[in-house]
Formats: structure tokens, C-alpha cells, sequence
């Protein structure tokens, strides 16, 4: 045809190939080498409907998934925030937890005045010989029974755990069987209110105070006098005992001296290095939620494939024009997967905000270290956020793979016939 020059033919010809609207891309296309991402961004907002269900079933495994590792998170923060590392605990070699070991009175003698041992501004060793022992006790609401620690403790207990505050009523008179109860397992459990009674075996206990240990393990004991506790639970030895050495070479010289007397058979550890470690509980949940994470995410990875084909399917003509404009395929396949991840970070975003209103939310449930009632809160943190958007992002990536393959190898000339 006179007077057309190569370009012009070229150009009429993409005009009777490509659609008006699929020319204007093209001619973007020309301008912007950013286009396959800004696409495939477009089409995520552009094919809401579509994308609905796959955001919001990836949104519910993100969900899920930090709503039990803040279980698990709870339940490790409330010990590791318990006791002080100034404090040294000594209990039975061979037990695991103050409540399979013994410690008798000869040895709390033997202990109670040694040198290393800080004395208070009355001249006290502070040391307190502690019994823990177990007591089922009916929830509030009728709802169930649950074990209680219940702890006995001496009169230098208090100075010993500066974190355990007395919030309300009074602290025990030995001999009148009289207790006080962590408030957070008075809102769990019946007759915890101040003035109220329990019964634990043939005895009555009455509530005289409740204690705050600051979101700490001790929110979950009850806690009365030690000596009325041996004769109530007919025990003859202690269960711990809990000093303050005077510093860190006293600290050092009486776990020399305990280690190598072998007629104790004790052994001691820093309080706080001992709650930290009894963390067992957290293990089985974070667990479950680990488990229940991976079975989940299958079936997003499926919803997130489906959606993905489908949108494939959609703008099989689309596609074809970017691999007109000269886009490789890997640079189709990246664009898709990127749509992939969009949609997964949208979901992983809505599920940490649905999490959200958990987070500080206080609940319970049973410690594998004593089988009794745990008090503790969820904790969401900045890590666990980003872990549950990361999470969701590899689910998206890994759903999108596939229609991205199948994208990338449409023939060119195939995709543009395309209705």
C-alpha cells in the first residue's frame, strides 16, 4: 500500500489483532517496563469478587495459627517472668518441679544459717521454706472442676518475691486456716471473694486477701502458712526452699557447698533460670498450632490455585498482548506470583487484625508441670505479626506457582484469538 511506512503497518496491524483497549495497553506497555506488576496489582483490586474467598480463607489460617502460638507465647512469658535471679531455689537432686521434690527439716537447718544467706534489716535470714500440694476446687459457674497449686510459704515469702503484692484484705494469722488467692484466679474460680470459704480435704479455708504476681506464675497459687500447711496435708518435709544469697560469690559458694555435700542429695538453681524452664506446656500448643497451620494451609494453597487458574483463564487475551509486547515468560510468571503474594498479604494483614483483639485477653488451662490450673494472657507480639504475614505470603507464592507456569507457556498467537 503507497505511502505506509513499516511502522504504520505494523501498527495497523496489532489494531485488527488487539482489541482498542488491549492497544491502549500496549501502547503503556511501550512506555512503562514496570507493567506486568502494575497489572497483575490492578487485576487484584479490579477482580475483587473473585479474590474474596481466597483472602478470606487464608486471612482464617493466619488467624488460627497466631491465635495459638500467642497461647503458647502466654504461657512461656508468664514463667519467664516469674521469680527473681538474685534468689536461689534448692529442691531435691533428681526432681524436675518443686512438686516431686523433698526437703526436710534437718536440711533446712543446715541451710537456714549459713553465711551466704542475706539477713534483713531485723537480722532474718531470708529464706522460705515452701510445700506445694494440690487441691480440686469447683470453677465459677458451675462449669467443671480444676487442681490448684496451693502453696505454703513463710512469713519472709513476701520480701523474697517483691513481685507478689497483697492488692486487697489481709495477709494470713497462722492456725486459723486462712489464705489469700491470686485475683485472676478469683475471677476463674467459686468462693475466692474475701471472706468467702473452700473446702480442701476435712478443712475449711477462708479468703482473707487477694495477691497480683504481675502476669507471673504465682497468679496461679494459693498461698497460706507453711507450717499450717504441713499439718492440714499431714506432709513432715518441705517441698523447696528459697534463699537470697548475700551476692554472686555467695551465690557460687553455696551451690559449691550443696553440690558437694553428699549427705543432702539438694541442688539449686537460680529462681528465675527455674521458671523459665518450666515451660512444657507451651511445647504441645505451639505444637497443635504449628499442625493445624500446616493442614489449614493446604486447603488455601488449593483456594489460592483455583483463583489463580480461573484469573488465568479470564485474560488468556491480556496475557497473550504482554507477550506481544515483548515480555518474557519469566517476566509473566513473576508478575503472577507477585498477584499471588498481593492476595496472600491482604489475608495475612486481615488475619493478624482479627487476632488482634485477643491479644492481653486472660484465660487458663492446665500446666503439664503440676496437671493444675495455669493463668496467663495471649501475647501477640511484633514478631508473631510478622511471621503470620510471612506465613501467608508463602502460602500465596506457593498457589500461585502453577497458574504462573501455565501463563507464562500459552501460546502467543492462541492467546490473542481468545474470546
Amino acid at each position: 500500500m503507497p505511502g505506509l511506512t513499516p511502522a504504520h503497518m505494523t501498527g495497523l496491524a496489532l489494531q485488527i489483532l488487539i482489541p482498542a483497549g488491549a492497544l491502549a495497553l500496549l501502547l503503556a506497555g511501550l512506555r512503562s517496563a514496570a507493567l506486568p506488576v502494575t497489572y497483575n496489582i490492578r487485576n487484584v483490586f479490579v477482580r475483587w469478587r473473585a479474590t474474596l474467598a481466597t483472602v478470606s480463607g487464608i486471612a482464617l489460617v493466619v488467624a488460627v495459627f497466631m491465635l495459638l502460638q500467642a497461647l503458647a507465647i502466654g504461657l512461656e512469658k508468664a514463667s519467664g517472668n516469674t521469680g527473681d535471679p538474685n534468689n536461689l531455689l534448692i529442691a531435691r537432686k533428681g526432681s524436675t518441679a518443686e512438686s516431686n521434690s523433698q526437703v526436710s527439716r534437718d536440711h533446712l537447718r543446715k541451710i537456714i544459717y549459713r553465711p551466704e544467706i542475706q539477713r534483713n534489716a531485723q537480722g532474718e535470714p531470708l529464706v522460705s521454706a515452701d510445700i506445694i500440694t494440690l487441691a480440686t476446687l469447683p470453677r465459677k459457674q458451675g462449669n467443671g472442676q480444676a487442681n490448684v497449686v496451693i502453696r505454703g510459704i513463710s512469713p519472709r515469702a513476701f520480701e523474697l518475691r517483691p513481685q507478689v503484692s497483697l492488692v486487697a484484705g489481709r495477709w494470713v494469722n497462722p492456725g486459723l486456716r486462712e489464705v489469700v488467692v491470686s485475683q485472676r484466679l478469683a475471677a476463674r474460680f467459686a468462693n475466692f471473694n474475701i471472706g468467702e470459704s473452700f473446702k480442701v480435704g476435712p478443712s475449711q479455708l477462708t479468703v482473707v486477701g487477694w495477691t497480683d504476681g504481675r502476669k507471673s506464675a504465682f497468679d496461679s497459687e494459693v498461698w497460706m502458712d507453711a507450717d499450717e500447711a504441713r499439718s492440714l496435708f499431714d506432709r513432715e518435709d518441705y517441698s523447696s526452699v528459697l534463699v537470697r544469697p548475700v551476692d554472686a560469690a555467695a551465690m557460687a559458694s553455696l551451690t559449691r557447698y550443696l553440690d558437694q555435700d553428699k549427705q543432702l542429695l539438694l541442688k539449686s538453681v537460680p529462681e528465675s533460670e527455674y521458671y523459665a524452664a518450666q515451660t512444657s506446656t507451651a511445647g504441645p500448643i505451639r505444637w497443635l498450632g504449628n499442625f493445624l497451620a500446616t493442614m489449614m494451609s493446604i486447603g488455601a494453597v488449593f483456594a489460592a490455585m483455583n483463583t489463580m487458574y480461573a484469573s488465568v483463564g479470564a485474560r488468556t487475551r491480556e496475557i497473550g498482548t504482554l507477550r506481544v509486547l515483548g515480555y518474557r515468560r519469566r517476566a509473566i510468571i513473576a508478575g503472577f506470583l507477585i498477584e499471588g503474594a498481593i492476595l496472600a498479604l491482604v489475608g495475612g494483614i486481615l488475619g493478624c487484625l482479627l487476632s488482634l483483639p485477643m491479644n492481653g485477653y486472660a484465660t487458663g488451662t492446665i500446666g503439664f508441670e503440676t496437671f493444675s490450673e495455669v493463668v496467663f494472657e495471649f501475647r501477640i507480639t511484633p514478631w508473631l505479626a510478622a511471621k503470620g504475614v510471612g506465613f501467608a505470603v508463602i502460602v500465596g507464592l506457593i498457589g500461585s506457582l502453577l497458574p504462573a507456569l501455565r501463563a507464562a507457556r500459552l501460546p502467543v498467537i492462541s492467546a490473542l484469538k481468545s474470546v
